[in-house]
């Protein structure tokens, strides 16, 4: 498939081009992943706010889960819907260095809140006396605000440093997003420092919060050995469960692409798992809470109840 040539200092986001058939297909399928993303996170966030028995540490957390989900995909999807649907694959250099900044800020963020969350787990199973005292408002605040920080930082260092290496011309990334290690492969001078550089960031921001997550799962199943109960272990799977399935879903992802070999990362492989974890896992995650979690499915069906009772009055006037 020919790819029409950047005008000025546009990119040209290859993709899936080498792949029409494909391209057809990833578009409807990613056009509904896309979708449920947001009606189902969005969905999450209201029923978290409006309902009062949600209104706990726990889902004040899966708030700002859902709602960097939201903005993640936002920042990815629909330029590769453009791309994927028409024969142009450019992106501006604006819009390509405000891809780069926001979904990095949005990836680094829910590293960190993940592992936040592994730690009101560990709060919530290991100090069920105290839970109420050690994840108080303002900790919980404090937490999320370091989550937000942290992913800010990143992205200002990293995508920074990235942008301002010198291409010699060089427009042409062989991915579906403008992404730190497909960036610096356009660069014309030596880029090992650079790719030192992203090591070790992918160890401090991916590695060191998984560390924390093991951890913390590591003191819940002392906790537990201890206690031998079964009911305790249900409960306990019933709280930890869907939150160590997103964590699963998406460090095994993220970790492949970051900390895979360089030689394979613009390989149709490196592609493919960054589309797992850009557009399908947003899609997962609220279906991962509502369905394991029986406080969100209740919440959702007394706000359901609630419109429909609501709308009865209102018919009856």
């Amino acid at each position: 498939m020919t790819i029409n040539k950047s005008s000025g200092g546009d990119f040209i986001l290859v993709g899936f081009s080498d792949q029409p058939r494909l391209e057809k297909i990833l578009f409807v399928v990613v056009l509904i992943s896309y979708l449920l993303t947001l009606v189902g996170n969005t969905a999450i966030i209201l029923v978290s706010c409006l309902d009062s028995a949600l209104q706990t540490p726990m889902y004040y957390f899966l708030t700002n889960l859902s709602f960097v989900d939201i903005c993640f995909s936002t920042s990815i999807v629909p330029q590769l819907l453009w791309n994927l649907h028409g024969p142009a694959k450019t992106i501006t250099a604006t819009g390509c260095a405000i891809q780069l900044y926001v979904s990095l800020a949005l990836g680094s963020t829910e590293c960190v809140l993940l592992a936040v969350m592994a730690f009101d787990r560990y709060a919530a199973v290991c100090r069920p006396l105290h839970y109420a005292t050690v994840m108080h408002p303002r900790l919980c605040q404090s937490l999320a605000g370091i989550a937000w920080l942290s992913g800010v930082g990143n992205t200002l260092i990293q995508g920074t440093i990235t942008l301002r290496l010198p291409r010699c011309g060089n427009h042409r990334i062989y991915h579906f997003l403008c992404e730190v290690p497909a960036m610096i492969k356009l660069a014309c001078v030596d880029i090992h420092a650079n790719e030192v550089q992203l090591f070790m960031a992918s160890l401090v921001l991916l590695l060191l919060p998984l560390t924390l997550i093991l951890v913390s799962y590591g003191c819940i199943t002392q906790a537990l050995m201890r206690l031998r109960s079964a009911l305790t272990w249900g409960k306990a799977l019933g709280t930890c469960g869907s939150h160590l399935l997103v964590v699963v879903l998406f460090y095994g992802t993220i970790t492949a692409v970051y900390i895979q070999p360089n030689s394979s990362y613009a390989h149709s492989r490196g592609k493919f798992i960054t589309l797992l974890y850009t557009v399908v896992i947003p899609t997962l995650n609220p279906l991962i809470y509502t369905l394991r979690n029986k406080d969100v499915k209740g919440a959702l069906k007394r706000l359901v109840r609630k419109d429909e009772s609501t709308g009865k009055q209102i018919l009856s006037k």
